[in-house]
């Protein structure tokens, strides 16, 4: 059985502190939980008992849940982490595997949250372990729309477990790290980068195929951090058709480019509105998508894909609202079928070694 956290057996965890069979059959196990208030300790209740009661020989479960002293939440950390230091950013290493995309665009309102959530789903819809970090510091709406709004992560000493979602997708948020949900945020430069690389170091993510970060809208001080911390970071454009829209657009790829990372296409959203006879509306206009990656692709040299374009539907709306994306909500809409498309492509794609960090240190002089 796994922690549902952590996504490690229990027992490699040092959470199972006591296992004893007695002459009728039941089975008395104690389980550590990592910390009193454990928001997923019924989960591990439920989970850890179903597992036994299928156990041959094992006619009942009598479970008790107990506590981690400080000294077996230090040995599980340093487990976890394999005795590295905190403040490093595992992604940024150059033997990490992990595919990371960070989802930009130019202005706030075209929906970049809602493909950022999406594409994630998608992903962990393939079969790959994916998490995602609310990096829209202002705007961090993607808890939301994963239905984990209300949720605080667990803390182990210095090491946050992001929280799980039903669709198997693991989030982090300066949300979810706030006292309350209304709170508001008003930080600047420092602070917005210090934001970030909490949430990619302190935050123990495990072994991820997928590292989605939702950007804030612009060619701010994120993005500069992005560059930064993350420079094997592959960007996602979004952007809506109009020509507004586009241009900012553009300015976003372009941002990329400065900070040396690579623009793996554009997603144009809410591209068109199918009415009852079946013709399309294209209630904001048409060609952003199409002229943003063109222009990009000029700009850069190398060709910059249009990776798919969104209708505008009111399921997809109403699905970010009610926490479940609509690439899980309702797989048959086309919105969905775009999405997916879109997340098959990129997960698809061979990273390669063209301006990447190999690590190599020379040991010897010729």
């Amino acid at each position: 059985m796994q922690d549902p956290e952590i996504k490690r057996p229990i027992t490699d965890l040092g959470m199972v502190d006591s296992v004893s069979i007695d002459d009728a059959g039941v089975a008395h196990v104690k389980v550590l939980l990592t910390v009193a208030g454990c928001p997923l300790k019924d989960t591990i209740n439920k989970d850890t008992t179903a597992a036994l009661e299928k156990v041959d020989g094992i006619t009942g479960v009598d479970l008790e849940l107990g506590v981690m002293s400080n000294e077996q939440r230090t040995a599980m950390r340093e487990s976890l982490t394999g005795g590295q230091a905190q403040r490093e950013i595992p992604f940024a290493q150059p033997g990490s595997l992990t595919k990371v995309f960070a989802i930009a665009s130019g202005k706030g309102g075209v929906g970049k949250s809602s493909v950022t959530v999406n594409l994630a789903v998608a992903l962990a819809n393939q079969g790959l372990k994916v998490g995602i970090v609310d990096a829209d510091i202002y705007g961090h709406s993607v808890p939301a729309m994963l239905g984990v709004a209300d949720s605080r992560p667990t803390q182990v000493d210095d090491l946050i477990m992001p929280v799980p979602t039903a669709s198997g997708v693991s989030v982090i948020s300066i949300g979810m790290l706030k006292p309350r949900r209304d709170q508001v945020v008003a930080w600047r430069g420092p602070m917005l980068d210090r934001a970030l690389v909490q949430m990619l170091s302190d935050v123990y993510w495990g072994d991820l195929d997928a590292l989605l970060l939702d950007l804030p809208p612009g060619t701010g001080d994120v993005a500069i951090s992005l560059g930064q911390h993350l420079p094997n970071a592959e960007i996602v454009v979004v952007t809506t058709p109009q020509e507004a829209a586009a241009e900012v657009a553009e300015r976003a790829g372009t941002m990329a480019e400065m900070m040396h990372q690579r623009v793996v296409g554009v997603v144009e959203n809410m591209s068109w509105l199918v009415l009852p006879d079946g013709s399309k509306m294209e209630v904001f206009g048409s060609g952003g998508g199409q002229r943003v990656a063109d222009t990009l692709s000029q700009r850069f040299g190398s060709k910059v894909p249009l990776l798919g374009q969104v209708p505008l539907e009111q399921t997809l709306r109403e699905a970010g609202d009610a926490g479940k994306p609509i690439v899980e909500a309702d797989p048959t809409a086309e919105s969905a079928k775009v999405l997916a498309d879109v997340a098959r492509t990129i997960s698809g794609r061979g990273r390669g070694l063209a301006g990447m960090q190999l690590g190599l240190t020379p040991t010897s002089k010729l």
